[in-house]
C-alpha cells in the first residue's frame, strides 16, 4: 500500500478536489477490471453455478448458496456507523482483501468431497460462501458511500460507462478462458484452476484500490453527535419518498432479475440443450452487448438524465423472458438465438445499471447522509436478492411437474414461473420508478423518440468522430455530418461547434443547424449569432432561421430590419419572407417603397414581398426591373413578380426550358396557351389567330415578330377580366417588348407565365 493512500485513509481529509477525484478514477477502473476475473472465476459467473451443479447439488441447495451473498447485505444497517468511523477506504481495503483469502479454501473442495462425501461438502461450501459474503458485505457497505465521494457527479454516467467497458473486455477474456478450461477438463480440476487464478486477480484488484483517494474516517466532534457523519439518522432516509420509491423499484427488479441471472445457465443446459462450455460462452454475447452500449448509455445518462435511461433499460429487460420462452430448443439455431438474446441482455442490463446507478448516486442519496442511505439500500437490496435466490431454487424444484405440460401450444417447463415473474414485476417497478424526482431533461418517451428521429446511427458515429476531431478541416467535416443526421442527439455538439473560436467551424455549424428539426436551444443560439457583431455570421444565421421555418424566429428577424449592417437587414428581410410573416408586410413594403439605394437590400425587400404576395409592391418592382442591368437580379425580380400571381413551379419549369432552347420552348408554350384559351373566358377568334401566328414565328426562330404578336395577344385580352396584379404585369411586359423587343427574355418569360395562370383562373 502506498504512503499517499495510507495517509488519505488514516487522516480525516478535507473535501477532495475534482482534480484529485479524476486522478483516482483510472485506478478504480483498473481495480474493477481485475475484479472481473475474480467475479467470473469464483462466485458470480455461470462458472460457479455449473460448479455447484457438477457437485450434484439440487436447485434448492444452489438457490440457498446463492442467497447468502445478498442476505449478508443486511449487516450494513448495523455496521454503517462503525465503517464511517473506521474510514470507508480502510474498511474496504481490509475486507476486500480478506474475501480473497477466504475464497482460497474452495480449493480444498475435491479433498473434502472425496473424504467426507456430498453432504459435508455442501456444509463446507456453505461456510465458505457465508464467511465470504459477510466480508464482502462489509466491503460493499464502505464502497457505496466511497464511490459517491470519489466520482464527480458530472462524470458519473461516463465513469460508469468506461468502467463497464473495461470490465466487459476483461469479461470477454475471462469467459473465453473459463469456457476453454471447463470444456477441456474433467471433474473439478478446471473449476479449481479457475478459482485459484481468480483469487490472484482479486488480490491485484485490492492493491489497485489503495491508490484511489478519499474514504477517510469521519471526523468526531466532541459534544455534538449530530455533527458526526456516523450519527444514525435512519428515520430521514425512511421518510424520504424519493428514496423509498427507488428501493421499491430496485427490489422488484432484483427479485425479477437475480434468479434469472443465476438459473438461466441451467435453463440453457437442461431445456435448450446447450453444452456446458457453450453456456459459459453465452456470457460473451452479454458482454458484447455491454461493450457496445456502455459508453452510449453513460453518455446519454449524463446528457439527458438518469431516469429516461433507467426506464428504457427496464422496458428492455421485460422483453428478455419472452425471448427465452420463445427461443428454439434442441435445434441448430439454439446457440445463435441464445447468443442474440444474450447480446440484447447486455444492452438492457447496461441501460438499467447505468441509469439506476447514476440516479442513486446523483439524485436519490444526499451526500451528507450517504452512510445511512447507502446502508439501507445495500441491506434492503440484499434481503430481496437473498429471498429471491432462496425461493427461486425451491420454486424450480417444485415446478418440475410442469415439464412436458403444454398450454395453447406452448410447452411449459419448471422455468416458466421465473420467466413470468421476470415480466410482471418489472412492469410494477416502472410505476414506482417513474415517480422519482430526478434531473432528467427529457421523459422516457421523448428519449426513445430521439432514437427514432433523423438518422441515429449516423448521429452516433458523427458524435464519436466529433469527440476525436481536432484540426479545423476535420471539425468542419464532422460538423457538416452532424447536421445531415437531423437527429436530436447531435444538438449539444452543434451548440458547442457554434462557440468554437474558429470562424469556419462556426460558419459550418450554422449551416448544419439549418438542416435540423426546429429546436428551442438551436433557435436561441442562432438568434444570439444573429444579434452579434460578426455580420458575416449574422447573415447566415438569418438565412438558417428562415430555413428552419419556426415562428419563434420571427421577432428576432423583425429586429434585424433596423440592424446597423445592411447585409443583415437584407438577410433578415429574406428570412421573414421565407417564414411568410404577414406581420412584417407593412414595414417591408415601407422600406421597399422608400427607394432604398442599396441594390442588394432593395432586392431582398422585393423577394420577401413577392413571397408574401404583396400586390401593392408590384408597380415599384416593375420599375426596379426596368432599371436594373444585372442579370441575376433581373431573373430574381421576375420570379418575385411571378410569385405575386402564383404557381412558382410553372415559372421555374418554363425558365429552365427557355435556358435550353428559347424559341422552341416559347413556341410550345404559346401553342399550349392557344389550346387553354378554348376553355377560358378570355378567349376570342382574334386572340386565337394571334397566338397561332406568334407560335409559328417563334417556331421559325423569329423572336422579334413572335414577341410583337405576344404583345398584340395581350392587348386583345379584356383588362377587366384579369387580376389587378396580372393586368399590371402584362401591360408592363407588353410595353417593354414593343419598345425593346425580346432582348430581355425575362419579360417574355413573365408574360407567358401570367397568361398561363390567367387562362386557368
Amino acid at each position: 500500500m502506498s504512503t499517499t493512500s495510507l495517509n488519505s485513509a488514516e487522516n480525516p481529509a478535507q473535501e477532495l478536489t475534482t482534480i484529485e477525484k479524476l486522478r483516482g478514477l483510472p485506478w478504480a477502473i483498473s481495480s474493477n477490471t481485475a475484479n472481473t476475473f475474480f467475479v467470473q472465476f469464483t462466485y458470480f459467473g455461470s462458472v460457479f453455478v455449473l460448479f455447484l451443479n457438477r457437485l450434484g447439488f439440487n436447485k434448492t441447495d444452489i438457490g440457498f448458496l446463492l442467497s447468502l451473498a445478498p442476505f449478508a447485505g443486511l449487516i450494513a444497517l448495523f455496521i454503517a456507523p462503525t465503517v464511517s468511523r473506521f474510514g470507508y477506504k480502510r474498511t474496504f481495503i481490509t475486507f476486500f482483501g480478506l474475501r480473497n483469502l477466504i475464497t482460497l479454501a474452495l480449493l480444498l473442495t475435491p479433498l473434502v468431497l472425496s473424504v467426507y462425501g456430498a453432504e459435508i461438502t455442501f456444509g463446507f461450501i456453505a461456510l465458505i460462501v457465508g464467511v465470504f459474503s459477510l466480508t464482502r458485505a462489509v466491503a460493499e457497505t464502505a464502497r457505496f458511500p466511497w464511490i459517491q465521494e470519489y466520482v464527480p457527479p458530472t462524470v458519473q454516467g461516463k465513469y460508469t460507462a468506461n468502467n463497464n467497458i473495461s470490465a466487459t473486455i476483461a469479461g470477454f477474456l475471462s469467459v473465453t478462458i473459463a469456457g476453454y478450461v471447463i470444456g477441456r477438463s474433467d471433474g473439478l480440476s478446471g473449476f479449481m484452476w479457475l478459482i485459484g487464478v481468480g483469487v490472484i486477480f482479486g488480490l491485484v484488484s485490492t492493491w489497485l484500490m489503495t491508490h484511489v483517494p478519499g474514504g477517510a474516517p469521519a471526523p468526531v466532534a466532541e459534544g455534538d453527535d449530530s455533527a458526526n457523519e456516523h450519527h444514525r439518522d435512519l428515520t430521514t432516509a425512511l421518510a424520504d419518498r424519493n428514496f423509498l420509491r427507488y428501493l421499491g423499484g430496485a427490489a422488484l427488479l432484483v427479485i425479477a432479475s437475480t434468479p434469472l441471472g443465476s438459473f438461466v445457465p441451467l435453463y440453457m443446459r437442461e431445456q435448450v440443450g446447450l453444452s456446458a462450455d457453450s453456456v459459459v460462452y453465452l456470457q460473451s454475447g452479454t458482454l458484447f452487448g455491454t461493450l457496445l452500449t456502455s459508453y452510449l448509455w453513460g453518455w446519454a445518462a449524463d446528457r439527458y438524465g438518469s431516469k429516461p435511461i433507467m426506464l428504457t433499460g427496464v422496458f428492455l429487460k421485460i422483453m428478455l423472458p419472452i425471448a427465452w420462452l420463445l427461443m428454439p430448443q434442441n435445434s441448430p439455431l439454439s446457440l445463435p438465438a441464445a447468443l442474440a438474446i444474450a447480446f440484447f441482455q447486455g444492452l438492457a442490463d447496461m441501460g438499467w445499471a447505468i441509469g439506476s446507478a447514476r440516479l442513486l448516486f446523483v439524485n436519490v442519496v444526499p451526500r451528507d447522509k450517504k452512510s445511512d442511505y447507502m446502508a439501507l439500500y445495500y441491506a434492503f437490496v440484499g434481503i430481496t436478492g437473498g429471498l429471491s435466490q432462496l425461493f427461486s431454487g425451491r420454486v424450480l424444484d417444485y415446478a418440475k411437474a410442469l415439464d412436458g405440460v403444454s398450454v395453447l401450444g406452448l410447452a411449459l417447463n419448471a422455468y416458466v414461473p421465473l420467466f413470468l415473474l421476470g415480466i410482471i414485476l418489472p412492469i410494477f417497478a416502472v410505476f414506482l420508478l417513474r415517480r422519482i424526482h430526478a434531473d432528467e431533461s427529457v421523459s422516457m418517451g421523448q428519449f426513445v423518440g430521439i432514437l427514432f428521429k433523423g438518422n441515429p446511427f449516423l448521429a452516433v458515429s458523427s458524435l464519436i468522430r466529433y469527440s476525436f476531431a481536432r484540426d479545423e478541416d476535420a471539425v468542419v467535416h464532422v460538423t457538416e455530418s452532424l447536421g445531415q443526421t437531423r437527429s436530436i442527439l447531435a444538438i449539444e455538439e452543434l451548440l458547442a461547434a457554434l462557440k468554437d473560436p474558429r470562424f469556419n467551424v462556426r460558419f459550418e455549424a450554422i449551416l448544419a443547424i439549418s438542416r435540423m428539426e426546429p429546436d428551442e436551444r438551436l433557435i436561441n443560439a442562432l438568434v444570439e449569432v444573429l444579434n452579434g457583431k460578426t455580420p458575416a455570421l449574422s447573415v447566415i444565421a438569418a438565412w438558417a432561421l428562415g430555413r428552419l421555418g419556426d415562428e419563434r424566429a420571427v421577432e428576432p428577424l423583425r429586429n434585424t430590419l433596423e440592424a446597423p449592417y445592411r447585409s443583415v437587414q437584407a438577410h433578415g428581410a429574406r428570412a421573414l419572407g421565407t417564414l411568410a410573416d404577414r406581420g412584417s408586410e407593412e414595414i417591408l413594403l415601407q422600406h421597399f417603397l422608400n427607394n432604398e439605394s442599396d441594390v442588394d437590400l432593395r432586392m431582398a425587400y422585393a423577394s420577401a414581398l413577392g413571397k408574401l404576395q404583396t400586390v401593392d409592391a408590384v408597380q415599384e418592382m416593375l420599375n426596379f426591373l426596368a432599371e436594373t442591368d444585372d442579370r441575376s437580379i433581373q431573373m430574381e425580380l421576375a420570379l418575385a413578380l411571378a410569385r405575386m400571381v402564383g404557381d412558382e413551379g410553372h415559372f421555374i419549369q418554363l425558365q429552365r426550358q427557355m435556358e435550353l432552347d428559347l424559341s422552341t420552348t416559347m413556341a410550345q408554350t404559346v401553342n399550349t396557351l392557344k389550346r387553354e384559351m378554348a376553355r377560358s373566358s378570355l378567349g376570342s377568334v382574334a386572340l386565337a389567330k394571334t397566338l397561332e401566328q406568334s407560335a409559328d414565328a417563334l417556331a421559325h426562330n423569329d423572336l422579334t415578330h413572335g414577341a410583337e404578336l405576344i404583345c398584340e395577344a395581350i392587348r386583345l385580352i379584356p383588362t377587366e377580366k384579369l387580376q389587378p396584379a396580372s393586368a399590371q404585369i402584362l401591360a408592363t411586359c407588353a410595353d417593354y417588348l414593343r419598345k425593346h423587343g425580346p432582348e430581355r427574355t425575362e419579360y417574355l418569360l413573365l408574360a407567358l407565365h401570367v397568361l398561363h395562370l390567367e387562362m386557368h383562373s
